[in-house]
């Protein structure tokens, strides 16, 4: 049956009054949430570290309390999601803090991604792979709004922009630098924690050599792993390039990683190769390639001052 519209005031609108009471029921409210019914948002790109920003914003927090409000979105299963305020969140927390001030709004997931994204990919202090998975999440949540279009419509001589096109104009990057980001997001942990530097054991690799090496397999990445930590040793460019390469066609072992990484790069004229077989006797198991390093690197310098000392004499 038709329902008919009798001009009758809808049933929301009859609580209030005024249409200046009525607007304000309709605006978004602050509010105070306990904390224990927020949880962060799924697959949340940016890591909450306490690092010097972050002693910086606890005691903020304690003196001021929180200036902005966080944003979360109701959760089917019960709670909220956070959308933007994972930082003020964990603050709060460290003070003993057990509510949050917080907008309430609903969101699809599309939308939460992309809000989430864009209140934090302007930090200072970003990590390479935390900005390869936002510009990742945000790309493909910009895709799913139907913003995505290659197609080339020469008859009426207009080009649609591709997603990718647009997320390099929002975040100022060039749209092969943001693929490159990206593509971080295909390595294995410990290579991405390489990218970042903050591997355990001191590792580091530049972004350039770890978009070549994101190509690689995942059991070829982590044989790489152990290469690297059994060489002390990672590729640089054009390494990278080269064990890619091999990937793709099929050639690629770990005995080859092995002599590529013990091999001379071209801009080292000398290169001392120790293979870790060669010194795991002399330590404890536990030890990692690094504490090793330390060691070894400690005791040369108090031979060379012991030299020093005979030779003055």
């Amino acid at each position: 049956m038709n329902k008919f519209d009798l001009g009758l005031p809808k049933f929301e609108d009859t609580l209030f009054s005024t249409e200046e009471q009525r607007q304000e029921a309709r605006l978004e409210k602050v509010m105070k949430i306990p904390i224990s019914e927020i949880h962060d948002f799924k697959q949340h790109p940016f890591h909450v570290r306490m690092d010097e920003d972050m002693v910086k914003l606890i005691d903020s927090v304690k003196e001021n309390g929180v200036l902005m409000p966080a944003l979360v979105r109701p959760d089917k299963n019960g709670g909220y999601e956070m959308v933007s305020g994972h930082r003020r969140k964990f603050a709060l927390e460290q003070n003993e803090i057990t509510e949050i001030d917080a907008i309430v709004r609903e969101l699809d997931d599309d939308q939460a991604t992309i809000i989430m994204v864009d209140s934090n990919i302007q930090r200072e202090h970003i990590l390479p792979t935390e900005r390869g998975f936002a510009y990742r999440m945000k790309l493909e949540a910009m895709k799913h709004q139907g913003k995505r279009n290659d197609l080339t419509s020469s008859q009426v001589g207009t080009k649609l922009k591709r997603a990718d096109d647009m997320l390099a104009e929002q975040v100022g990057e060039s749209r092969n630098q943001i693929q490159r980001f990206i593509r971080l997001t295909y390595l294995v942990k410990e290579l991405r924690n390489m990218v970042d530097e903050i591997h355990e054991d001191g590792f580091t690799i530049a972004l350039n050599p770890a978009y070549e090496l994101s190509f690689l397999q995942i059991k070829e990445q982590n044989e790489l792993v152990e290469v690297i930590k059994e060489t002390l040793a990672t590729p640089s460019l054009a390494q990278a390039q080269e064990l890619k390469r091999k990937s793709q066609n099929e050639e690629l072992s770990k005995d080859m990683m092995m002599d590529m990484l013990l091999a001379d790069k071209p801009n080292q004229k000398e290169k001392i190769s120790l293979k870790m077989e060669e010194i795991n006797k002399y330590f404890p198991k536990s030890y990692t390639p690094n504490q090793k390093k330390e060691i070894i690197l400690k005791l040369l310098g108090e031979w060379h001052k012991k030299r020093e000392r005979e030779h003055s004499r």
